[in-house]
């Protein structure tokens, strides 16, 4: 490799670490704040939360790399670009794939590795977060001891303890049942205990009442000295443990079990899991051959109307979005499988095209000057916005 293709790789390749950091980091947030209640639900530690939050960075950095190699690619060739860094090296007689190479050597490490993730570590990494998300659920004693906690044991089913008393008996229990259609059912119990009847557990309630009510509104009020309360039925079902298509490893998903439930009722999940896994990790090499289409050529700022790098993002966009709607279709219609691998070969073609041709991609004129008058708008208010600020502090400190 030249000293040139290596000075681009450098660079590309640390830009392309700071973006996939961030952007890791911030899709990172967004999936762990929406697994909170983990916590807050289930009486689990802090320690099994950021297990489990751990164990989501497989599932998105498959997505995630392809976009911080095409702001990697992009923002490299544009700052080259307006330090004149691509003029000198054409006009110094280097060959177009001179910039090519490094950046598709670059795209291609990232595709080997979107693979890798994607079939290898993904898989089990979402087997073992079904693991820790069940056995959180089927801790329901340690769950339902805990005094003076409202929770939610069941679509409908909701459990209060007010208090632990000696001998391990329990205080002021409530139960809230509205499982039964158009049935809501109240239960209070002075006192209880969860008694184990072989492998079944049961609330023994004593001393309480039942609150019946129906939609139609009629209440009944029943006494009771003693009341069992099943949970064994809620606990098994909390064990059990759903693997999904995208669960599944790869090995699995090319000869899956003739016993599988879910492959008998929708077996063109699993093909088109199968299918987006192996086109998924091409996105890579689409997005850099987007890049360079976009941002490789040396050419003057005033040409362009918008920037290189927001042009290379939002064709970005569009193709992934592309490849989403056809993975998302493949599971019930399957002929949208030529599409999941189509929508990566046009794009990849329609940007060599460019490439050879010499040509730069950018948005269509409509779109481009929509962007760019947006963008002069929102610069105008907020200069205005700072001027009168500016304004307000000049006039208050001739005051003071």
């Amino acid at each position: 490799m030249k000293v040139v293709e290596r000075y681009i790789m450098r660079r590309a390749l640390a830009v392309f670490l700071a973006a996939l950091i961030w952007t890791l980091a911030i899709v990172w947030t967004t999936q762990v704040l929406a697994r909170i209640d983990l916590v807050t639900d289930s009486g689990q530690s802090a320690l099994t939360f950021f297990e489990v939050a751990a164990l989501i960075i497989p599932s998105i950095v498959p997505i995630v790399v392809p976009f911080a190699l095409v702001v990697a690619v992009a923002q490299t060739l544009s700052v080259m670009n307006t330090d004149s860094e691509l003029a000198v090296i054409n006009a110094a007689g280097a060959s177009r794939w001179t910039i090519v190479r490094p950046i598709m050597l670059l795209a291609l490490a990232a595709s080997v590795f979107s693979f890798a993730v994607d079939n290898g570590v993904d898989p089990y990494a979402r087997q073992k977060n079904r693991e820790l998300v069940a056995s959180s659920r089927a801790d329901l004693l340690s769950l339902i001891i805990q005094e003076g906690t409202f929770r939610k044991i069941d679509d409908g089913l909701f459990l209060q303890i007010g208090e632990r008393l000696p001998d391990n008996r329990l205080g002021g229990i409530f139960v809230a049942d509205s499982r039964e259609e158009g049935v809501n059912l109240i239960y209070y119990a002075k006192t209880g205990s969860i008694v184990e009847r072989g492998d079944e557990k049961v609330l023994m309630m004593n001393d309480g009442v039942i609150h019946r009510e129906t939609l139609t509104g009629d209440l009944s009020v029943i006494r009771f000295t003693s009341y069992a309360f099943d949970l064994s039925a809620f606990m098994s079902a909390s064990s059990d443990i759903l693997l999904l298509p995208k669960d599944r490893t790869t090995q699995y998903l090319l000869n899956p079990s003739p016993n599988d439930k879910m492959y008998q009722q929708r077996p063109n999940r699993y093909l088109a899991e199968l299918n987006q896994r192996f086109s998924e990790w091409s996105y890579s090499l689409v997005f850099a051959l987007i890049a360079l289409a976009v941002a490789g050529d040396a050419r003057s700022h005033r040409e362009a109307r918008v920037h290189p790098l927001i042009t290379a993002i939002a064709i970005a966009l569009f193709v992934r979005w592309l490849g989403f709607f056809a993975a998302g279709k493949a599971d019930k219609v399957p002929q949208y499988a030529y599409m999941v691998y189509g929508v990566p070969i046009v794009a990849s073609a329609v940007s060599i095209w460019f490439i050879v041709s010499n040509r730069t991609m950018e948005l269509p004129v409509a779109w481009a000057d929509w962007m760019t008058n947006l963008a002069s708008r929102f610069t105008d208010g907020w200069n205005s916005v700072k001027l009168r600020f500016a304004r307000r502090g000049t006039s208050g400190q001739e005051v003071g």
